[in-house]
C-alpha cells in the first residue's frame, strides 16, 4: 500500500481485545463493518464483543439477536444487546438514549468502538455518533458508512482490507438473516459487493476488498 500507514490494534497484556458495536438499528453494524468484525475475530478470537443495537422491536429485534449470534461466533466473550427505542425518532427521546450510553460507560471500557459517521444524514444514527463521543472520550472510535437513498457516502480515512471470503460470509449472514429488508430496493448482494469494491480500490486491497471508516483522532 504504497502511501499508506498502516496501524495494528494494541491489546493490553494478558487481557482480551474489547470491542463495542453500536447501531441505532437492525443491520446496522452488520452492513457498516459486519466484515471488521468477522476478521477481528479471525485473527483474535479471544476477544471480547458488547453488541449494542439501540431501535429495533418484533421481526427486527429477532433478526437482530441471529444476525448478532452469527457474526459473534468466533467471539469468547460476547453480550448482545437489542433496545427498544423508537425508530425514526432518537434525536425527540435523546434524553433516554444518552442516560444508556451513561449506562454503556460505567459497564465497559473497550479497545475500539465502532460507531455511526457523524455525517450521516439519517437522524437517528447521527445521534448515536454525537453520542458514541460525548460519552467515551479516551477510547480509539472508528465510524462506519451505510449506502442509501441520501447520497451521504463521503472521504473515508480509515481502511479494513477483507479477504473475499470474508466478504462472502458478510454478505451471506445478511442476506439470510435479514429478510424483512428483501423488498428494499437497496438490499441486495450487489450493492453490499459494490461497496467493499470500491473501498477495496481505494486502499489498493490485496485481495480487492475492504471495509471503510472515518477515523478523528488517533494516537501513536
Amino acid at each position: 500500500m504504497n502511501g499508506m500507514l498502516r496501524i495494528a490494534f494494541e491489546r493490553k497484556s494478558g487481557e482480551p481485545f474489547r470491542i463495542l458495536c453500536l447501531g441505532a438499528h437492525s443491520d446496522d453494524i452488520e452492513v457498516g463493518a459486519g466484515g471488521t468484525v468477522l476478521r477481528l475475530l479471525d485473527e483474535m478470537p479471544e476477544s471480547s464483543v458488547h453488541w449494542v443495537v439501540l431501535g429495533a422491536s418484533g421481526e427486527r429485534a429477532d433478526e437482530a439477536k441471529a444476525s448478532a449470534k452469527l457474526f459473534l461466533e468466533k467471539a469468547a466473550r460476547k453480550e448482545i444487546v437489542v433496545k427498544g427505542f423508537r425508530d425514526g425518532f432518537f434525536p425527540y427521546t435523546g434524553g433516554e438514549i444518552k442516560d444508556y450510553f451513561e449506562k454503556l460507560k460505567a459497564e465497559i471500557s473497550p479497545d475500539l468502538i465502532l460507531t455511526h459517521h457523524r455525517h450521516d444524514l439519517h437522524q437517528d444514527h447521527g445521534l448515536v455518533s454525537e453520542l458514541t463521543w460525548n460519552t467515551f472520550r479516551s477510547h480509539l472510535i472508528l465510524e462506519y458508512e451505510i449506502v442509501k437513498y441520501d447520497g451521504d457516502l463521503g472521504v473515508p480515512n480509515f481502511y479494513v482490507p477483507l479477504p473475499e471470503s470474508v466478504c462472502r460470509r458478510k454478505v451471506g449472514y445478511i442476506m439470510g438473516c435479514f429478510r424483512s429488508q428483501r423488498s428494499r430496493a437497496w438490499f441486495t448482494e450487489d450493492t453490499f459487493l459494490a461497496m467493499l469494491r470500491i473501498r477495496g480500490v481505494e486502499c489498493n486491497a490485496a485481495e480487492r476488498y475492504a471495509e471503510a471508516f472515518y477515523c478523528r483522532k488517533a494516537v501513536y
